[in-house]
């Protein structure tokens, strides 16, 4: 069997047939081509040293993972309640009334998604553990957590 080049494996092959949208980005990129300091040098390659998971491949044929769709039901719900509450912000009177309505304010739902997100999203994002903090590692430099919405997340939003 023949040695396989590491190009070969990774899909660099290099360019490609020119379409129209293709020749478009080409003339920009050689119109700016003064401007860009790597003008001239090789680019240093970079081997992935990975393989695909079957696991994750087939996961990956259901469409989104449910924390994905979770995730995206926690910004659409947390959308419609900053749009609601800022068409109560508009309509406010006063704002003792204002802080009364935002101590009313009923998160029941989108608390309790953030709720099932905080307890489920290590498990099924495989996040890795840490073995110094012993929890799992942060996503993106930040805690994978969300904060549950309250009175205060109303009045920082939309201020007295």
């Amino acid at each position: 069997m023949a040695k396989r080049r590491p190009e070969d494996v990774i899909g660099e092959w290099g360019i490609r047939d020119v379409t129209p949208a293709s020749a478009v980005e080409r003339t920009k990129l050689l119109q700016e081509v003064d401007l860009n300091p790597l003008t001239g040098r090789p680019l240093a390659r970079r081997i992935r040293r990975f393989r695909a998971e079957p696991d994750r491949y087939l996961a990956s044929l259901g469409g989104p993972l449910p924390f994905m769709r979770r995730l995206r039901q926690i910004d659409d719900e947390i959308e419609t309640l900053t749009i609601r509450l800022g068409q109560a912000y508009a309509d406010r009177k006063d704002d003792a009334s204002w802080r009364r309505l935002a101590e009313r304010w009923d998160f029941g739902e989108v608390n309790d998604l953030i709720e099932r997100h905080n307890r489920y999203y290590p498990i099924e994002a495989r996040l890795p553990m840490d073995p110094r903090t012993r929890d799992y590692v942060k996503v993106g430099g930040r805690s994978y957590a969300r904060e549950p919405l309250d009175a205060q997340w109303i009045l920082d939003r939309f201020p007295v």
